[in-house]
């Protein structure tokens, strides 16, 4: 296991301070504000610890509320709001200085049979034939106008092995495409064989390029370039069939609107051969700066 791995996973074990109540570190970011992956994973481990292990989380609705400051603690408070006979609902609220920062529902579910088909897992290269982070970023150096963001992008990323099958936005400033990307991931290394576990892991990483197919279609290079400033606005998942996180997961994404400020994007999640574990659907705010570009 990787020592970014390793921090990663201390980050996602939080404290329990009372019955129902969790506290959360965080780590640094690209951006000077907590990332939202983050909270969102640690969101769902803070209601997973409230949930009979043979409840699997099937679906989380969130919305970010205010920008999460990265040099003090989250508390996340659980309100158990439903445990029925199947199916079992938490709602969580993480709270800084005072003030909700997020809100999340969760629900879990007992195993059962039911119908059962899927979408097809679409065409995507062998994920070990594409570039690592670390041997893709440094090509775009001359991207961005601050001299240390590509070593603070791999240093982000350094827990998770995520590979783009084309170029990421700032690859192809100024040059509308059309607005669909693919990444593949997994841990940089071996998890426990625990399911919330790989479920919160894999929330997480859902929220680093999700809005990616949003700025392709402008021909916009992202955060990191300054071409447009914005956040995420709301988050949901549903999770279809079990998968590991530590194993090559394909996420294929696309956006099909954007407007008033505001861009959404939408995914599917496949194992490697094929299944579609996770669907994601996010809109942020994505704005064109009023003043210079950086750059």
């Amino acid at each position: 296991m990787s020592a970014a791995l390793d921090s990663l996973l201390d980050l996602l074990d939080l404290e329990q301070i009372e019955r129902d109540i969790f506290r959360g570190t965080s780590r640094s970011a690209v951006v000077p504000r907590v990332f939202g992956g983050q909270v969102a994973a640690q969101a769902l481990v803070a209601a997973g610890r409230t949930v009979p292990a043979d409840r699997a989380a099937h679906s989380l609705h969130a919305y970010f509320l205010r920008a999460g400051d990265p040099g003090a603690p989250i508390v996340y408070s659980v309100d158990r709001i439903r445990d029925g006979r199947s199916f079992t609902t938490r709602r969580v609220v993480a709270v800084q200085h005072g003030q909700p920062v997020f809100h999340l529902s969760a629900s879990f579910q007992t195993y059962e049979d039911g119908l059962e088909h899927q979408a097809d897992m679409p065409a995507s290269p062998d994920p070990e034939t594409l570039p690592t982070a670390a041997e893709m970023l440094p090509r775009y150096a001359d991207r961005f106008s601050d001299p240390g963001m590509v070593d603070r992008l791999i240093e982000a990323r350094a827990a998770v092995d995520l590979r783009y099958v084309d170029a990421p936005p700032f690859g192809t400033v100024g040059e509308a495409r059309e607005p669909r990307s693919q990444v593949w991931f997994r841990t940089n290394g071996k998890l426990a064989d625990d399911p919330l576990l790989h479920v919160c892991m894999a929330t997480y990483v859902s929220d680093m390029t999700l809005l990616d197919s949003v700025l392709l279609a402008h021909g916009r290079g992202g955060w990191a370039v300054g071409d447009v400033v914005g956040a995420s606005l709301d988050h949901a998942m549903w999770f279809h069939r079990p998968f590991r996180a530590d194993e090559w997961l394909l996420y294929d994404q696309e956006s099909p609107s954007a407007s008033g400020g505001r861009g959404l994007g939408q995914a599917r999640i496949y194992t490697a051969d094929g299944r579609l574990a996770i669907t994601v659907i996010q809109e942020g705010v994505v704005r064109v700066p009023r003043g210079p570009v950086a750059g």
